[in-house]
């Protein structure tokens, strides 16, 4: 990001947002994905448990009720344990495949997709023990541990309290089965981890809205900041003042060289000013000689009076040339009889007679 300077008054820009997301900077919480996680994780579990334990279970019973092992080759040893371990990972793999999914879709949502080779780079700012001590006791470090030690203990105390409530039914656990004692081991680590992603996905929530604020006032920019991207972006505003500025002046002598060879002066009537030249001679339709609207207009229509050019006002005609015919174009067809009225009144007005104006 750009450097600081002076108080971040300013809401970001658009391309200071892009910036900061090029540079893989962006309002995400690791334990909103850790929640998130656990939780598939949990739910994957309760859905392929079932297959995986009995999976589990068959291979056990196989392995340990034979003797196989006490009679067969190396190579009958290989092909067993191989066997074994194809039928675990098949067992394995819809868990591990969910899990995934859900790791990649909570990331994708909170990020979306943005390649940044760049931080596959070394730095050596990241072995600097200097940056590492500044980077260890930092403001957001801090935070961080102290929301850390926080997890730790709330999570501690559901799962403890959770365990607790199970307490009397694990010390009779003596007298179970073999079943019984699974089912209760196994119903007990869903709960408690149950618990357990409840909790961490409250915190993960408030931690996401820390990350979110945090974020954004590290985004908003200076006085100087918008200056400095406004001169990168659209130039130096001095430059564009001056530059502007000429234009007013080149628009300004236009105007005064130009109007006063008009034959009218066409308005709406103050908002608009058209100024329309006809020369039978070298031209087939009357010329747009300057156009404008509220100053420019003005400027227009006074030229025009002191130069004595004749001020028309006709609405309709005036807004559909300052809307079709360019500064030096001439007029379009479907005007030339509203154009040949005005110019038969100016025209009589001096005692002149209205040329022809070419269909």
């Amino acid at each position: 990001m750009a450097a600081e300077g002076g108080d971040k008054k300013h809401e970001a820009t658009p391309y200071r947002r892009q910036k900061a997301r090029e540079e893989g900077q962006f309002a995400r919480s690791q334990d909103l994905a850790s929640a998130l996680v656990l939780v598939g994780a949990v739910a994957t579990l309760i859905w392929f448990g079932p297959s995986l334990t009995q999976t589990l279970g068959r291979l056990m019973a196989a392995d340990f009720s034979q003797v196989r092992y006490w009679s067969s080759s190396s190579k009958s040893a290989v092909s067993f344990f191989v066997g074994n371990v194809s039928e675990c990972a098949w067992a394995l793999l819809p868990i591990v495949a969910a899990v995934t999914a859900v790791a990649i879709a909570i990331n994708w949502t909170q990020v979306g997709f943005n390649f940044l080779p760049e931080k596959l780079n070394f730095d050596w700012q990241r072995i600097d023990p200097i940056q590492g001590a500044k980077r260890l006791f930092s403001l957001s470090n801090v935070v961080r541990l102290g929301f850390g030690l926080l997890k730790i203990g709330l999570v501690g105390v559901v799962v403890g309290v959770g365990f607790w409530g199970r307490w009397e039914t694990i010390l009779g656990s003596a007298a179970f089965s073999v079943g019984e004692v699974g089912n209760l081991v196994w119903g007990t680590t869903v709960d408690l981890c149950l618990r357990a992603a409840g909790v961490l996905f409250v915190l993960s929530i408030m931690d996401y809205g820390y990350q979110y604020w945090k974020f954004e006032q590290d985004l908003r920019m200076s006085d100087e900041e918008m200056r400095e991207e406004m001169k990168m972006m659209q130039g130096d505003p001095q430059l564009i003042a001056r530059r502007r500025q000429v234009q007013r002046e080149m628009l300004k002598n236009r105007i005064q060289t130009t109007v006063p060879k008009a034959d009218v002066v066409v308005t709406n009537p103050t908002e608009l000013a058209i100024a329309l030249q006809f020369d039978p001679r070298t031209m087939p339709a009357p010329i747009v000689l300057a156009k404008g609207a509220g100053t420019v207009a003005a400027r227009i229509r006074r030229v025009a009076l002191e130069n004595d050019v004749p001020v028309i006002e006709r609405k309709p005609l005036a807004q559909a040339l300052f809307k079709l015919v360019d500064v030096g174009q001439p007029i379009p067809v479907d005007q030339y009889a509203a154009v040949a009225e005005v110019l038969r009144y100016v025209y009589q007005l001096k005692g002149r007679k209205l040329p022809d104006i070419a269909a």
